[in-house]
């Protein structure tokens, strides 16, 4: 499978490709199902990204379509989510451990458990998109019925969710879901986002740059 792509946004053309090519895909194929060797590779590279300490505070409810538990999950999705992400192969629901449990075990790094969390879901997106496989990231969901639909424990906090699939056909969706696609996306200016010498003072780069090489500008979601 090769995963949907647009031409690359000024600044982002040297990047690794499956981060040049990364953009949230909102018209996802409703017939492409994912094995389960599949759907467990992209949940071991969630599992080996770095955590401080090793804590690794992070934990998944992995919901392919079909499933019971995707069922429960889509019926507590907002308005403006539950057309599209029922259509994606597989959503997974991300969820970082805050406190301490009953035992008296938490993770050591408690002050780092929703950064860890980042860096295991882009491990997950960025292995979907070596599998040709496209994804989108979003809140938009009842987070409070969710965690109590799935028996999350209280120390335990859901935060988002990951719909992964095969990009579809934007003429057989949901208008509102194609013109979501074709959006321009855009990112702050780099001298906004990297500072040097003190805070707010822009990084500058020790030597020129080309026109079209690591300039600044965007990227798409």
């Amino acid at each position: 499978m090769t995963a949907a792509k647009r031409a690359p946004q000024p600044g982002a053309e040297d990047l690794t490709e499956h981060l040049r090519d990364r953009w949230s895909v909102s018209v996802f194929d409703p017939t492409h199902e994912l094995a389960d060797t599949e759907i467990r590779l992209l949940v071991e590279a969630a599992r080996w990204a770095p955590s401080a300490g090793n804590s690794q505070p992070w934990s998944f409810l992995v919901l392919p379509r079909g499933s019971a538990g995707h069922e429960t999950f889509v019926s507590h999705l907002s308005r403006g989510n539950s057309g599209w992400v029922p259509r994606a192969a597989v959503v997974f629901v991300a969820i970082s451990q805050v406190g301490a449990g009953p035992d008296g075990n938490g993770p050591k790094w408690s002050d780092y458990s929703h950064y860890d969390l980042g860096q295991a879901t882009a491990h997950l997106t960025v292995q979907a998109a070596s599998l040709g496989l496209s994804s989108h990231q979003f809140a938009g969901f009842d987070h409070d019925a969710v965690a109590a639909a799935f028996a999350v424990p209280d120390w335990w906090q859901v935060m988002t969710g990951i719909a992964v699939g095969r990009h579809g056909d934007p003429a057989q969706a949901d208008p509102r879901d194609a013109e979501r696609e074709a959006r321009e996306r855009v990112r702050r200016p780099l001298e906004e986002v990297a500072f040097g010498d003190r805070w707010g003072t822009a990084w500058t780069l020790s030597e020129p740059v080309s026109s079209g090489r690591h300039g600044l500008g965007t990227e798409h979601p």
